[in-house]
């Protein structure tokens, strides 16, 4: 009877604070869980295969988009990343929500393939307020920083494609906006046509004992 889960697409630029509100969602939803994607790189120490990522090799994964296999993939310095469109499947009929934080090119293809996800795009409350969280960061030279903000603008001229778009001015508020987002749209008619349909066989049947009564 359980309808299918959520496919929740979430991106934002470097410094938005996407992946911490992710990890506030989380903990407030336990239905929710992060997709795991798929890599030609080599494992790091600690990391583990169906959980950090599914490691395949550069034919393994080739041979499988040939085969129309992931909702999006990206080739990072002569690696590919890619999110497998079978394991995301099983998970959604499973009736688990599923969590992709991807970049705004991943999200498109996306939307390509399965436009009923949900899209929500993290912004900051403005790009010197961006600037002010990469630089106190430490973790990036000027020259990246200057690169995460040009993107950040290029990007923002697609960010009317998303169904919403959360200004992360309060981390706190805007994690609650998110949830409160997922929840409405997990009480959508059209998300829940299986447990209508249920309540009403059970209208139906109690109708009909009466009527024999």
């Amino acid at each position: 009877m359980a309808d299918r889960g959520l496919l929740i697409v979430i991106s934002g630029p470097s410094g938005a604070g996407k992946g911490t509100i992710c990890s506030n969602i989380r903990g407030e939803m336990p239905n929710l869980v992060y997709s795991v994607s798929m890599t030609t790189r080599e494992p790091r120490v600690g990391e583990k295969e169906g959980i950090n990522y599914f490691f395949r090799t550069k034919e393994e994964f080739e041979s499988l988009l040939s085969e129309d296999a992931f909702l999006e993939y990206a080739k990072v310095y002569d690696n590919y990343y890619g999110t497998p469109k079978q394991h995301v499947m099983n998970l959604l009929d499973e009736g688990k929500s599923v969590l992709l934080e991807i970049d705004i090119q991943g999200a498109m293809q996306v939307k390509e393939r399965f436009s009923d996800a949900v899209f929500i795009y993290i912004v900051p409350p403005s790009l010197t307020e961006l600037s002010e969280r990469l630089h106190n960061r430490g973790t990036d030279a000027k020259e990246v920083i200057d690169k995460r903000l040009s993107l950040a603008c290029s990007e923002l001229a697609l960010a009317h494609r998303y169904d919403y778009i959360v200004v992360n001015d309060d981390l706190e508020d805007a994690s609650l906006k998110v949830a409160s987002i997922l929840r409405a749209e997990a009480c959508k008619i059209s998300r829940n046509k299986e447990q209508i349909q249920y309540i009403y066989k059970q209208y139906q049947e109690s109708k009909d004992r009466k009527s024999v009564v």
